[in-house]
């Protein structure tokens, strides 16, 4: 009796433990439960648009050309004085220092934008009667023009402006002969050309003498600079003939006129030197609206 008892609970607990472990596999085996997809109604851009869409840079409106400079204007660079920003535009520099109102001439800024022309209703003094020579051994009777730098002159109370106008005969007349410019050798004598008109390298003759041999001007004019504040010059003196021509005469050793002095073609207005040069030589410029030419071409043969 007793071991059919043992029997029995043996039996009783194999089921037990069969049925623990079909409940387990159940729980293991059973399906997970289904995932809901809900991009099905999900719009999505085609690939050809995505690969198109242009960058928020691309789409900022691009303008990298710069500005051309305004008319009668200069923009100022490393190394400029007024004095070069005058004669490349065949300008006095008192002229630029009146139109663009400056204090001080020695002070110009890298960038500043400068007036060249004759603002509406103006214009540049005119050659008037001759006035005698007063000799002015040596350089100028202002002070050198120092070249631009970073500092920005102050504004200045500078004197108005005052219009100078003439009867328009007169203007029509003065126009139709800016060209009439009777021309002369700069220096007396036979002319010995030591170097000839090269645009890039020359832009001028250089005319060998001696020492103290006489600077003649070439033609009637009025002396807008006489000093030595331009580098690679000495001591110059640039005439005015009218509102077409310059000339400039450097390396002198003696300055015989000063600014604003009206002469004559042939007048003695300098002794030729080796002021800023390497031998005794004048260098003699001619300059159409500020454009150096070639002087062989308007002076005598």
């Amino acid at each position: 009796m007793p071991q059919s008892l043992s029997r029995c609970r043996n039996w009783v607990l194999m089921l037990l433990a069969v049925t623990v472990l079909a409940g387990c596999s159940s729980t293991r085996l059973r399906a997970p439960a289904p995932v809901e997809d809900r991009s099905a109604g999900r719009q999505q851009a085609p690939a050809s648009a995505q690969a198109t869409r242009p960058s928020p840079s691309a789409m900022a409106p691009q303008d990298n050309t710069l500005a051309p400079p305004k008319a009668g204007y200069y923009t100022v660079r490393p190394g400029d004085t007024l004095i070069r920003i005058a004669l490349e535009a065949g300008q006095n520099w008192r002229d630029l220092v009146r139109w663009n109102n400056l204090e001080n001439p020695n002070v110009i800024e890298v960038g500043q934008s400068l007036r060249v022309a004759p603002p509406a209703g103006t214009t540049t003094a005119e050659v008037t009667a001759v006035r005698p020579a007063t000799p002015a051994t040596g350089s100028a009777n202002v002070p050198p023009l120092a070249p631009a730098s970073e500092a920005r002159p102050s504004a200045s109370a500078a004197a108005p402006m005052t219009p100078m106008t003439a009867p328009a005969t007169a203007a029509r007349a003065s126009d139709a002969a800016e060209d009439d410019v009777s021309w002369a050798w700069p220096t007396a004598g036979a002319p010995t050309v030591l170097a000839g008109f090269d645009e890039a390298r020359n832009k001028g003759l250089d005319i060998g003498g001696k020492a103290g041999d006489p600077v003649l001007a070439s033609a009637d004019g009025r002396v807008v600079y006489a000093g030595a504040g331009l580098r690679g010059y000495g001591n110059l003196i640039i005439l005015k003939h009218n509102n077409t021509y310059l000339t400039a005469y450097a390396h002198n050793q003696a300055l015989l006129v000063k600014e604003d002095q009206n002469v004559r073609k042939g007048q003695k207005i300098a002794e030729m030197g080796n002021s800023d040069a390497d031998r005794v030589k004048l260098h003699f410029e001619i300059r159409k609206q500020g454009k150096p030419v070639d002087p062989s071409k308007y002076l005598p043969r």
